[in-house]
């Protein structure tokens, strides 16, 4: 028995078709890898050609010039931008319309798109000049490096991007440009993370989390919310007014709640003059010092802190329904105009699904947020400060709701914003210097950064910022016509190029695949 137990079992020996196939994806491999060798070579034998004399590599564009070229790529980003944003406002405007039951001023140009209304022009403007300007400049630069370094490298990459950052300039706002600024620094440390993980370098304690994009939600939203309540000033002014538009907590209350956690003297009068016009609202004895502001003062119009919190999440939900939808539908719209002729039906019931997800986030964050300062009024007779922060954190468990792909995209649009805080606050107290025009220089900073990411380590981006860039600066003509005077090797490597376009097809359609479901462990400090 103890020698047929050693006997081989047939079940273990490979099958002659197993054989064969294993073969054949060898031998396949084998060729990939020839190939692959091939190419490498003939460009190497290029590159030589062209050192020996004197030329710089050749264009992408062969058929124009470098300035048409540059400037035809500035007027199709301007009027993609532009059309984005214009169009937003237009959707915008039409909800507001509908939302007044007046649906026959939808079909009145007049008051859809009249200036006094939709007051987007100048702002549409402006980014459109970011975008384009930033797309011819840097499409401008990569010919300019080229011809007097005569040679194709990170560098000019690098170079090109920086230079081409000072587009930013066309944003008027500081608040604006700083905010870009640091949401980019975010994507740069992101790409950069990616890559030395990838390489085996350096990768953060908890990056394989599954939930690690939501915590990094968790801790930019505590930031915010504290900031919002205690630092308002630290804070864009049109964040903060979206924030206060989208809560049921009025601006007398959060300055009462921000005095009294200082120590500071309420302003009684203001307070008893905002309860006094709220109809329903219960007379509440104010006093200069208390030791908490109670929730009869945070929500007079009702008794229930329940109610209060249901009515708070509703509300949010009808008023930030109609932005979510014009930015899910939108854009794609104009980005992607060919898939919606294709199925408009299809892309409004993914429009309407995706906004619905949405405003269910933002409608359940700002839920939770009143309930955990309803809740901690309930077992505390006193306030703290520190209470609202833990209140953001605790909140933003409602990304959850999110897709998986989503959530870090989340993550690194709030990061920004405690970013902002965090730096307005450090300059305030004198901790950093405050330079003049700083946040342009870390801008020009990150997209040379991001443009080298981009051009030679595409697979550390997201893919939706890896798609989004790409498609600002895709070049308007995608495949040149081969000139006669290429060589035989260029058309071989046209041939190979050619041959290999079912597999890159592929690829591109599993990589589109993979973004669906994109998730963001490895964002850097997780």
């Amino acid at each position: 028995m103890s020698s047929l137990s050693k006997t081989p079992s047939f079940k273990s020996l490979p099958s002659p078709s197993q054989s064969l196939d294993n073969s054949d994806g060898a031998a396949e491999r084998r060729l990939r890898e020839a190939e692959d060798r091939l190419r490498e070579a003939i460009e190497e034998l290029q590159r030589r050609q062209r050192r020996a004399r004197g030329l710089h590599p050749p264009c992408e564009h062969a058929d124009e010039s470098c300035v048409a070229n540059a400037i035809g790529n500035v007027c199709q980003s301007f009027l993609l931008s532009y059309g984005v944003r214009v169009g937003i406002g237009i959707l915008l405007r039409a909800f507001k319309l509908a939302r007044g039951q007046s649906y026959s001023s939808l079909l009145d140009l007049k008051q859809l798109v009249s200036e006094k209304d939709l007051i987007v022009r100048e702002e549409a403007c402006r980014i459109g000049l970011l975008f384009g300007g930033f797309t011819g400049s840097y499409h401008a630069l990569r010919c300019l490096l080229r011809k007097l370094r005569k040679k194709e490298s990170p560098l000019n990459a690098i170079l090109a991007g920086s230079v081409a950052g000072l587009s930013i300039l066309a944003l008027d706002d500081s608040n604006r440009r700083r905010t870009l600024a640091l949401y980019l620094l975010a994507r740069l440390g992101q790409c950069a993370y990616n890559s030395a993980k990838s390489k085996n370098k350096f990768h953060f304690w908890g990056s394989h989390w599954r939930h690690g994009d939501s915590l990094l939600f968790a801790l930019a939203c505590a930031q915010v919310m504290y900031s919002f309540v205690m630092r308002p000033e630290s804070l864009p002014k049109s964040y903060k007014d979206f924030i206060q538009k989208t809560g049921p907590v009025a601006a007398p209350v959060y300055k009462a709640v921000r005095d009294n956690c200082r120590g500071f003297p309420v302003d009684v009068a203001s307070l008893s003059a905002y309860l006094s016009d709220r109809k329903g609202s219960n007379l509440v004895k104010l006093e200069q010092f208390p030791s908490i502001i109670p929730c009869s003062v945070i929500h007079p119009d009702t008794n229930s802190c329940l109610a209060h919190n249901t009515n708070a999440a509703s509300a949010t939900f009808r008023k930030t329904f109609p932005l979510y939808f014009s930015l899910t539908f939108v854009p794609f719209v104009v980005l992607h105009l060919q898939k919606f002729m294709d199925a408009p039906a299809r892309t409004c019931w993914l429009a309407l699904k995706g906004a619905v997800r949405s405003t269910s986030f933002l409608s359940a964050f700002v839920g939770i947020f009143q309930g955990v300062i309803c809740l901690h009024r309930k077992v505390a007779s006193k306030d703290h400060k520190l209470v609202y922060w833990v209140a953001g954190g605790i909140s933003a468990l409602s990304i959850l709701l999110e897709k998986k792909a989503r959530r870090g995209e989340l993550a690194l649009y709030v990061l920004p914003r405690a970013g902002d805080s965090w730096w307005y606050i450090l300059v305030n107290r004198h901790l950093l210097p405050d330079i003049k025009n700083s946040e342009v220089a870390l801008f020009c900073m990150c997209m040379g950064g991001i443009m080298y990411y981009l051009e030679h380590e595409p697979d550390t981006m997201a893919p939706f910022l890896r798609g989004l860039i790409r498609r600002f600066l895709a070049s308007r003509i995608s495949n040149p016509a081969p000139s006669s005077s290429r060589t035989a090797s260029y058309t071989y490597l046209q041939t190979l190029d050619a041959m290999n376009e079912p597999k890159l097809q592929e690829s591109r359609e599993a990589e589109a695949s993979d973004s669906k479901k994109y998730n963001l462990e490895s964002i850097p400090g997780l």
